[in-house]
């Protein structure tokens, strides 16, 4: 019988009829996107309002293991050291080195020493030095989820996410596991990193059938680990982290494959094997004149022989090449960029493109509202960075009271309920835009917009449209249909074009005027 739970560590399960695990693990993709979601909260053993206690979550952890990709990365020292012999070159200039001192010849056979150590050394140093850097930089920006855990949000690291945890994703969140949808408000991911679509694939929380699930891509109420949330918010329960996630899988087979090796490399090791070839060849021909043809002694022959080919080895060109991407990787490292490896310094040279995400990853990832303009003419300054709340805003050079200026209330009030943003212990959880919103209304002095309604729709922003809406009720008059309220924001050139009047304020008194057509 196919199981549908994952092993995890030394112990695994499996599915029977009427069983229940007392401590859940991972389940596949495939049982849970054809498993209704109350029954998936069942067998997880996990409430979907308030999540996992962190008792709880421990517990599981020390069962499934932390929800990241460990590389088998083991080895002692000495053994990084060693590893670096094997380069056809320096087995070659062994070899000599071996073969001088059967010979006798210290001298050839000290000085080829000396220039071994000095390569392997200088190389060992060098990539130990970037790997401990890289080490070093993967502590200081590990990835981060909003999870619930004890009915509150949290934002903490991914790695900590156990099977039964509760998150929350949004419009550029990186799904941090296997993830069982249960609510989806235009939900869609990009999935092309994974399954090579390029089109985002459309979520839903539905439980789909069993004959609908037999590929990953089809599997449409599960987010998978490793992609990336491009329109909408969501809502699941983890149902496989690290290894045991479909990524996982991917990463257990990258780990069987051997690293590619550079140009340089490949030519090293060919002109290795050539220069053996040649000196075996010498090493065959003069023996065969001197012994065969001349008729000399065969010791002799071959102690001249031998002499020649060990002659024939250049030992001084590892050291150069060594020492060459030694300083070409200080080099790159002047710039602020590591090189784990010394012959990629040489594939970096052979580069002419490189493409990179700056989003979150070369800057850090922080807005700020500097500026906000309103259809009466006001011009507020914001003063302060980031999220810091200690900040003022100015209209005229004045400090603003935000009842003073009833434009830049109705701007700032709606801008903040149209948004998903929220602050948890100062971390933000949501979207910078947004973040930056809500910032602003807090340096305002104004209380959050959000508790003065009740949201019943929501329409998601997307970078296609441009445009977010919710519908809400007041809390006064939440049973009332005619008081819904509808608040967009966007794009100004994408709002405008669907707005027949505007508001403005002239000394207090509320004005409303058609807006001109362009």
């Amino acid at each position: 019988m196919k199981s549908d739970f994952v092993s995890a560590g030394e112990v695994s399960y499996s599915l029977h009829s009427g069983d229940r695990l007392e401590m859940p693990s991972c389940v596949t993709s495939e049982w849970a996107a054809r498993t209704s979601s109350e029954d998936i909260l069942r067998h997880l053993n996990v409430d979907a309002a308030s999540g996992l206690s962190e008792d709880e979550a421990a517990s599981r952890r020390k069962l499934v293991g932390t929800n990241e990709f460990l590389e088998d990365d083991d080895e002692p020292i000495w053994q990084k050291y060693l590893s670096q012999f094997k380069d056809p070159m320096i087995a070659l200039l062994l070899a000599s080195a071996a073969i001088s001192v059967l010979m006798g010849q210290y001298d050839d056979a000290l000085s080829i020493t000396v220039a071994i150590v000095i390569v392997v050394t200088v190389a060992f140093v060098q990539e130990y030095r970037s790997e401990q850097s890289l080490n070093e930089l993967k502590k200081l920006l590990p990835p981060h989820c909003h999870c619930y855990r004890h009915g509150a949000m949290q934002d903490f690291e991914a790695r900590l996410l156990v099977p039964g945890d509760v998150v929350s994703m949004a419009v550029g969140d990186r799904i941090p596991a296997d993830v069982r949808l249960l609510e989806t408000v235009e939900f869609q991911v990009d999935e092309s990193s994974f399954t090579g679509e390029t089109e985002p694939a459309q979520k839903t929380s539905s439980t789909l059938a069993a004959g609908d699930v037999q590929s990953v891509s089809s599997r449409t109420n599960m987010a998978f680990m490793g992609t990336l949330a491009c329109s909408g918010h969501a809502r699941g329960v983890v149902t496989a982290t690290g290894t045991n996630s479909e990524f996982g899988e991917v990463f257990k087979l990258m780990q069987k494959e051997e690293a590619p090796r550079t140009p340089l490399q490949n030519s090293m090791g060919k002109l290795g094997k050539q220069l053996a070839f040649v000196s075996l060849c010498v090493i065959g021909v003069i023996l065969f004149i001197g012994w065969v043809v001349e008729r000399r002694n065969l010791l002799e022959m071959f102690t001249i022989s031998v002499s020649l080919a060990v002659a024939a080895i250049p030992e001084g060109l590892p050291i150069v090449v060594t020492v060459t991407l030694a300083l070409g990787s200080m080099r790159v490292a002047k710039r602020d960029a590591i090189v784990k490896k010394l012959p990629t310094v040489e594939s970096l040279g052979c580069t002419n493109v490189i493409c990179s995400d700056k989003t979150g990853t070369l800057t850090q990832n922080i807005m700020t509202v500097t500026d906000m303009y309103t259809a009466s003419g006001d011009v507020a300054k914001v003063s302060g960075s980031g999220y810091d709340t200690h900040g003022h805003v100015t209209v005229n050079g004045m400090d603003a009271q935000v009842y003073d200026h009833p434009a830049l209330f109705r701007l700032v009030e709606t801008a903040c309920v149209c948004s998903n943003a929220m602050f948890s212990n100062g971390v933000l959880i949501g979207q910078a835009t947004e973040g930056a919103i809500v910032t602003v209304a807090q340096k305002l002095g104004m209380r959050n917009p959000r508790d003065d309604y009740i949201r019943v729709e929501e329409i998601p922003f997307s970078s296609d449209k441009k445009w977010m809406a919710v519908a809400c009720h007041s809390q006064q008059a939440a049973q009332s249909q005619a008081d819904v309220h509808y608040f967009v924001k966007g794009s100004a050139e994408t709002v405008l074009s669907r707005c027949q009047h505007y508001q403005a304020y002239y000394q207090g008194a509320k004005i409303e005027s058609i807006l001109a057509a362009d």
